[in-house]
């Protein structure tokens, strides 16, 4: 007989789980005092926030592709997390979260800290359940994982009540393999396939559009051998960078607000579309009266759900991509599609000439966000993980980052959590100490999560820290500059001397503002072998183009 709180702990190794990211308090301390004698098993890491916590556990799993595991206290706590839970869910990212409750006796009495975490975390998690009795722990933490990694991922919480974890019971403990309620694949439907096919192999200009679905499955080798005999272009969003690399014939460019010009506008003019593991966000759809009504839509997915959601489709393909590609690359004919590559060739030189050459080429003014990234490319591995956060600097790092290898791309898709690329990026470098962890920050969102220098500094995560500061809320002043005539309320900065507070944290810093400085610190950042930060002060009214505004098709894309 063992309490509660070490099954807890002996679940969680049961399960392989590496790290487990969290914050003490009182309604969970039994399974912290269990966690001091198990630390030779499993490894704890101390955030300094909850919000911290989860974030650091998202980007560990995005990397790693595993279950990111979350331990927090009832009540604020538990609250802390919710953002996190919100921001996995859209994003499909498994994380099971463990919060402390308080005892049974006390649920509906407004005890201290106590919350109902149940109802507020339902709607941002794909499963939760509270557990009362002790031996009800190890099942419930083998079903939280069992949802959590399979299928469509995402996060789940468990609320575990302080009676519960101090009470004793045996430790049997089972991995859940099946729910009779949940299943998570379904059988792909052979003329589903052959359907696609022949829509595919009767285009002119077909097009295909890959996501994060195609990581999540493991599928990059399927999706890249279909390309390869099929020949189409293929352009990416912004969850699914990495998944083909750049390098590749077929790689087109970025899809989205401010992806690229010819991924944008040549969506209104082919005639077969072919998704694959994307849901048609808004940020890539656009207007979605006057998203690609002239094409066939073929749709490669896993979740039933998002099955003509938003674009209705011509032919859905049910199923994980990693089985349904192959059959769908058996089945379609090899061909080239020269004349609709030389249409996105065109349209890339207007972007250049229009947006790059200013981004990446400028001699003279004040320093451009794009320059940093194009010097990070310089010095990186090819395996090199981006971190970023949201805003301005989040759209110009994923423009111009060099994308070679998959899960090398973090970063808050469709919530657009602001202070989630510190802690993600400590995740990501705590999964693998010799991967280089580059996270980009703007200096609004830096502030929200910056107390995480601290989990830095104690676990000595060799990250490094890119802060593209232009004294603005960048994203929100680019909106008001073009939509609301210029009228900036409340989105310039007054900031602190980032550079002592980095300092104070013992991390090596450096602070740029001057273009001859930037490459020799971009090196010395890179090559330096603990964690690195530095500031480079950028150009302050400079706005990410091409844009899409709110509404727009993408056909209106503009370029300035």
């Amino acid at each position: 007989m063992i309490r509660g709180a070490d099954i807890v702990v002996r679940s969680l190794i049961a399960e392989n789980a590496e790290f487990i990211f969290g914050y003490p308090g009182g309604a969970i301390m039994p399974v912290y005092d269990a966690l001091y004698d198990y630390s030779d098993q499993i490894k704890h890491v101390l955030t300094r926030h909850e919000q911290g916590a989860i974030h650091a556990a998202q980007g560990y799993a995005r990397v790693s592709g595993n279950v990111g595991v979350v331990l927090a206290t009832s009540g604020p706590g538990a609250t802390n997390l919710i953002t996190g839970l919100a921001d996995a869910q859209i994003d499909s990212t498994p994380l099971v979260c463990i919060t402390g409750q308080v005892a049974a006796h006390l649920l509906g009495s407004d005890a201290f800290q106590e919350t109902d975490v149940i109802g507020l975390s339902m709607p941002g998690t794909k499963w939760n359940i509270q557990v009362r009795r002790v031996e009800d722990i190890a099942p419930a933490i083998a079903k939280a994982f069992h949802i959590a990694k399979t299928g469509r991922p995402g996060p789940v919480l468990v609320d575990i009540t302080k009676n519960a974890q101090v009470e004793f019971g045996e430790f049997n403990y089972e991995p859940c393999f099946g729910i009779r309620s949940y299943r998570p694949y379904v059988k792909i439907n052979p003329t589903a396939i052959a359907a696609a096919a022949q829509l595919i192999n009767d285009a002119k200009r077909p097009y295909v559009l890959y996501g994060q679905g195609v990581i999540l499955a493991n599928a990059e080798k399927e999706l890249k051998e279909f390309l390869d005999k099929s020949g189409i272009p293929a352009a990416s969003t912004l969850l699914g960078s990495g998944a083909l690399s750049q390098d590749h014939p077929s790689y087109v460019g970025k899809l989205g607000m401010h992806g690229n010009y010819a991924p944008n506008l040549l969506t209104n003019q082919c005639d077969v579309l072919i998704a694959i593991g994307m849901r048609f966000d808004d940020r890539v759809t656009g207007d979605l009266k006057r998203y690609a009504k002239q094409a066939q839509v073929v749709h490669l997915e896993l979740d039933p759900s998002e099955i003509d959601k938003n674009v209705k489709c011509a032919v859905p393909v049910l199923g994980d991509c990693k089985q349904s590609l192959p059959l769908l690359t058996d089945a379609v004919n090899s061909n080239t599609h020269h004349e609709w590559f030389e249409k996105f060739r065109e349209l890339d030189k207007e972007e250049k000439a229009a947006v790059m050459s200013y981004d990446l080429e400028s001699t003279h003014g004040g320093l451009h966000m794009g320059e940093v990234i194009q010097l990070i490319n310089q010095f990186k591995d090819e395996n090199a993980i981006l971190v970023t956060d949201v805003g301005q600097h989040q759209m110009i790092s994923w423009r111009y980052f060099n994308y070679k290898e998959s899960r090398t791309q973090v970063t808050s898709g469709g919530l657009g959590t602001m202070g989630f690329a510190l802690p993600a990026a400590l995740g990501a470098q705590l999964h693998d100490f010799k991967r280089q962890v580059i996270c980009v920050v703007g200096d609004g969102g830096i502030q929200m999560t910056i107390q995480e220098f601290g989990t830095i500094m104690q676990t000595k995560a060799p990250v490094k820290v890119v802060l593209l500061n232009n004294n603005y809320l960048g994203m929100v002043r680019q909106w008001q500059q073009l939509f609301f005539d210029k009228r900036y309320s409340f989105t310039e900065l007054e900031n602190p001397d980032f550079i002592k507070i980095a300092e104070a944290y013992k991390l090596r810093a450096v602070k740029v503002t001057e273009r001859h400085e930037l490459k020799e610190a971009v090196a010395q950042m890179i090559l330096h072998e603990g964690p690195f930060f530095l500031e480079v002060v950028v150009e302050k009214e400079d706005n990410v183009f091409p844009m899409i505004a709110t509404g727009c098709s993408v056909e209106e894309v503009r370029l300035s």
